[in-house]
């Protein structure tokens, strides 16, 4: 829906959302991050420079619509038990997502010409930091309730509501 009323903008934003998909594919394979496209550092990543990308295309009410657009269709995604990065999405997912946006958001302005690879290292350097949130997971990559509890995969099928935890960015796994 968000093309259909905003078909100008649409274009800029699907070049954005490809770079920004790009840039982080070679950060999950690189050592900088935890590696995790799915609720990790990687995926905070993603989000965090996608809508500081948009913001500098298309600016922040833009930018911040389009967001909330794709973490709605999540929910729409939960519905139809549709992979979104290789998982059915969820609302703990969503949660985090529309915070790392905000995060994203803040780092830019409509037309700054902040360098790519400033941007980058900014936003490594704040999930470093623990500004930004992830889902709690072990070593293994199985998520974890708040209280360090192993949660079954099949506690989680079919539920957008679940006991899965968000962590600061640099909880270590």
């Amino acid at each position: 829906m968000w093309v259909i009323f905003h078909p100008f903008k649409a274009k800029k934003a699907l070049d954005v959302s490809r770079e920004a998909n790009r840039i982080a594919d070679s950060i999950k394979k690189s050592p900088l991050l935890d590696g995790d496209p799915s609720g990790g550092q990687v995926d905070a990543f993603r989000h965090a420079f996608w809508m500081a990308s948009l913001r500098q295309k298309l600016g922040l009410n833009a930018a911040r619509s389009l967001g909330k657009a794709h973490e709605r269709e999540n929910y729409k995604t939960y519905k139809k038990r549709k992979l979104e990065d290789g998982v059915v999405p969820d609302k703990i997912s969503t949660t985090m997502d529309l915070f790392n946006n905000e995060f994203g958001l803040s780092l830019t302005h409509k037309g700054s010409k902040t360098p790519k690879n400033g941007l980058i290292y900014r936003i490594i350097s704040a999930i470093h930091a623990g500004k930004l949130k992830i889902i709690k997971k072990d070593k293994k990559g199985r998520f974890l309730t708040c209280k360090n509890e192993l949660i079954s995969q099949e506690s989680l099928n079919g539920k957008w509501e679940n006991n899965k935890c968000l962590v600061n960015s640099n909880t270590v796994r």
